[in-house]
């Protein structure tokens, strides 16, 4: 399986004279308790925020489960069957999970665990488990911040069942970000029944929440808090007297979609917030059950929310329009007050279509700033700077398949611009601006046969075409002949002293879902590769190496190790692009 070679030609004509130095990489904490650790901000103090994803030793509640049901079972025998397609004799029996602890000993119990589990998420008679964890990053290590997890009755530590999402940081380390509330095992007996039966439920879908950077944490709780309602806090920035903090809240909930809840959420069949949840997961339109507008909260020093602004849509919903909802979220702010995002807006000669576009808020107004009549169907707008420049993707049909290209527009001269990517297919996204014009995000340079591999870039205003950040690291490790040890694939901040902040690949060790390192039946360690949180700082009076081109052979061997990065980032890719939704 081979790269298609798009890249090889394209990384040798890049531009590099925007730079007078290389990369030094360094990576940012370790997080020991996770496979991966991503950036997702980064404030000018040099506070830095992200996320860590692929807990070990997830906990694991199999207390309340009839392992003679048939779905386990049915699992279990699949289990069985999969191992001996690849020559294995399974290590487990589901007696062993039941009564022999073997989720403990087992890691080949423990993942199998897991995987049930997660694969029953949309079923709340099963425990809820979440991977991912907000995390600071000091000098040496990757701090957790729970968010609004909570320490379980069941088993030792957290519950494990909350989304988290860490999105914006101030100068001074205030925090901003949104999660779930945790899942709680209950007891429930439907309407006619003498059996209880187990369910878990929880309080709110998301919420916001601000996070001092000497602990105060204060939930952003929506005006419209019907069934929980939901809030996401997406960006912060300090001012003179507090506080600007942008995300999106519930106003409502469509007429028509109330009404259906009303006449099946009524708590005799399940739990009222299991039924909540499971309406809002099954939306086929993925934008839940409430109508959801973009929000401005102002703070003071006390972190006291003195005014909460919504700031729209860019559309007027008609009469008849009462089932779907519709959402606008502001992603980013800048000092000046004006916020960026998207927005449902309608397409431009299509009335009925409902679209998802770029768009800024400023002044009271929406601005839905992408041409549509050049053949533009939807993007978001991921940052802005002080000068009013804002960052995002759009996406187009591109050689006969939807394309999302970056770009950057100029709110004083509006302007929109599309810089060169990789190629001409490629999908490339803006993550992050500085007051100095440059802007870091990434873009895809090929394929294997099943994924588009991406890389991070550089880009100042007014060059030619974007800088694979990949070209300005250095070619080998110290040793002067092992090639380097690190891959940037993403590139998600930029500071004004030109440090960019992302994620990067590296092959270590292999562990399994208990954190042991796995050997193969020769005793031998495997190895994998994992994304780690990293820096790359300019070096002054630095050389851009002149490394030797790639062959076809490199490409095949890298093929095997970036496959999974395509899968493992389903949920995370572009990690703005996802935790500011």
């Amino acid at each position: 399986m081979k790269y298609k070679l798009l890249a090889a030609s394209v990384l040798a004509t890049l531009s590099t004279s925007a730079f007078s130095a290389t990369y030094q990489l360094t990576e940012l904490g370790d997080f020991e308790a996770a496979k991966h650790t991503y950036v997702t901000d980064v404030s000018e103090n040099g506070h830095v925020i992200g996320v860590a994803n692929g807990l070990y030793n997830l906990p694991i509640d199999i207390s309340y489960i009839d392992f003679t049901d048939n779905s386990i079972e049915s699992a279990y025998n699949n289990e069985v069957r999969t191992f001996e397609l690849s020559d294995k004799e399974i290590t487990f029996t589901l007696n062993d999970i039941e009564n022999n602890d073997a989720i403990y000993t087992n890691a080949d119990a423990h993942a199998f665990m897991v995987r049930f589990i997660s694969g029953l998420s949309g079923n709340f008679e099963y425990q809820k488990i979440s991977s991912p964890v907000a995390v600071k990053y000091s000098s040496t290590s990757a701090i957790e911040q729970p968010l609004f997890d909570i320490a379980s009755v069941d088993y030792n530590g957290l519950t494990r069942s909350t989304s988290n999402f860490y999105n914006g940081v101030a100068e001074d380390g205030t925090t901003v970000g949104w999660g779930s509330a945790p899942f709680e095992k209950t007891t429930f007996t439907p309407d006619g029944e003498t059996v209880e039966e187990t369910w878990f439920t929880r309080d709110f879908i998301e919420r916001g929440i601000l996070i001092s950077a000497g602990g105060v944490e204060v939930p952003l709780v929506p005006e419209f808090n019907e069934y929980g309602g939901t809030s996401k806090a997406s960006d912060i920035v300090a001012t003179d007297t507090g506080y600007i903090v942008v995300g999106n809240v519930s106003v409502g909930i469509p007429t028509e979609r109330q009404t259906t809840l009303t006449d099946n959420c009524d708590g005799l069949d399940e739990p009222i917030m299991a039924c909540i949840n499971s309406f809002n997961n099954n939306n086929m339109n993925n934008r839940g059950l409430f109508n959801k507008t973009a929000v401005k909260w102002i703070l003071d020093s006390a972190y006291n929310v003195t005014s909460t602004e919504l700031l729209g849509l860019a559309l007027t919903p008609k009469e008849d329009e009462d089932n779907n909802p519709f959402i606008s979220n502001a992603l980013a702010v800048n000092k000046n007050g004006i916020a960026v995002g998207f927005s449902n807006t309608r397409y431009f000669d299509r009335d009925a279509t409902i679209l998802t576009m770029p768009t800024y808020f400023k002044d009271g107004d929406i601005v839905d700033f992408i041409s549509q009549q050049d053949d533009w169907q939807g993007g978001k707008a991921f940052a802005i700077n002080d000068n009013d420049i804002v960052v995002g993707y759009a996406s187009k049909g591109i050689e006969g398949k939807l394309r999302n290209k970056l770009f950057y527009h100029d709110i004083n001269t509006n302007t929109t611009v599309f810089p060169e990517d990789y190629f001409i297919s490629s999908s490339s996204y803006a993550n992050d601006i500085n007051n100095q014009g440059y802007i870091v995000g990434e873009g895809e340079i090929g394929e294997t046969e099943s994924t588009r591999i991406s890389e991070a870039f550089i880009y100042k205003i007014g060059d030619d075409k974007i800088t694979n950040l990949n070209s300005l690291l250095p070619c080998y490790d110290t040793d002067g002949e092992t090639g380097f040890s690190y891959k940037m694939v993403e590139a998600k901040s930029i500071n004004e002293n030109n440090e960019v902040f992302g994620v990067a690949t590296k092959t270590v060790e292999k562990r399994n879902s208990l954190g042991e390192v796995v050997t193969d039946i020769n005793g031998n360690i495997e190895y994998e590769s994992v994304a780690v949180a990293v820096k790359l700082s300019p070096i002054p009076n630095g050389e851009v190496e002149n490394c030797k081109a790639p062959d076809a052979e490199f490409y095949e061997r890298s093929s095997a190790s970036f496959s999974w990065f395509g899968l493992l980032l389903l949920p995370l890719v572009g990690l703005r692009r996802v935790f500011r939704f």
